[in-house]
């Protein structure tokens, strides 16, 4: 058993981690910390909630000693604490973007802070454990990946060597609970209900996530156009990505096969002929995708389902966890939450 503790315990993220890691059967929940709720027990905050524990103020002395540390703090807010973890000793998954870009000036341009750990940004792993996994094993830090960087790169990893030079459009809808337990005037039940809207049309913050590590796949640098759109239900992604392939058309078929093949192996990665909704993955760690190829345009069309707070986040870090401690890596995912 290893001791994991969950530092903002009471967002969307982190009450997710507690309900996986609570169930999780190599897992012992040793402090769940919060700013808002200290000293309430956590059915009493979130009564779906069967763990038995009472939310704490974060402090260094209170998590020592974990095995592991999950970091659900807001961006430009979780790196201080994090860095503060890994100099402890401690193993940390971090939620936020805080060390998910490896150029350390991106930080200012795309998050508004200078970032103060630049040696903990050249060491830590990115957490796409379908990428990683044998780095994620060795990290002291893991950067879990944004919910939206995980489907697009999810669909566009098996065919990223054969994107022309154009580059990839990336249109993904997302449901509300992707911005955050904390109400907003564009979240609010008036504005989202029987509405559907695009946002952050050019220059969004995971951009430069996508094109860091699709780049990275494809062995070159790639341009990638992003529009996210917020769709009036709870939780899910779908994204539809368009690319013009480098080596012309393969036919349906051939592309299925390639999908099929690269994600053989993998536990949480479905490739069917299908069109995949949001409800197929609706509380569960799975992705689930299809491609098509538009022959009169000259396009491949990628479509890929996630659910944006357990694979897209709290199930996707478990996994991470998974990678690190060696242990099964469906370990505490089977479930739905």
């Amino acid at each position: 058993m290893i001791k994991a503790s969950v530092i903002g315990a009471t967002g969307y993220t982190g009450a997710i981690l507690t309900d996986l890691l609570g169930g999780h059967p190599n897992v012992e929940v040793r402090a769940l910390t919060s700013a808002s709720y200290v000293g309430r027990h956590v059915g009493e905050v979130f009564p779906h909630l069967r763990e038995d524990g009472t939310y704490v103020e974060y402090s260094l002395d209170v998590v020592a000693g974990s095995d592991v540390a999950f970091v659900c703090y807001p961006h430009a807010e979780a790196s201080r604490v994090v860095a503060q973890l890994v100099d402890a000793g401690v193993r940390v998954v971090d939620l936020s973007a805080d060390f998910r870009l490896r150029s350390v000036s991106q930080y200012q341009e795309w998050y508004g802070f200078a970032h103060t750990r630049p040696d903990l940004v050249a060491e830590a792993v990115f957490g796409l454990p379908e990428v990683y996994r044998a780095d994620i094993a060795k990290a002291r830090l893991i950067a879990n990946p944004g919910c939206y960087p995980t489907g697009m790169l999810l669909g566009l990893l098996p065919v990223a060597r054969e994107i022309d030079d154009l580059g990839v459009i990336i249109d993904s809808k997302s449901g509300v609970s992707g911005a955050g337990r904390s109400p907003s005037e564009k979240t609010h039940f008036c504005a989202v209900h029987a509405n559907f809207a695009a946002y952050g049309e050019v220059g969004h913050r995971h951009t430069p996530e996508m094109v860091q590590e699709l780049s990275a796949a494809a062995g070159h640098a790639l341009r990638v156009s992003f529009t996210p759109h917020l769709l009036p239900v709870e939780r899910g992604i779908l994204t539809t990505a368009y690319f013009r392939p480098r080596g012309g058309s393969r036919g349906a078929d051939a592309w299925l096969e390639m999908y099929r093949s690269h994600y053989v192996d993998e536990p949480f990665v479905e490739v069917t002929e299908r069109m995949p909704s949001l409800t197929d993955v609706a509380y569960t760690n799975y992705c689930r995708m299809t491609v098509r190829e538009d022959k009169s345009a000259g396009l491949v069309k990628v479509f890929t389902v996630i659910d944006n707070l357990v694979k897209g986040a709290s199930g996707q870090a478990v996994q991470n966890m998974n990678c690190m401690f060696g242990f099964r890596e469906a370990a505490g995912l089977e479930r739905k939450v």
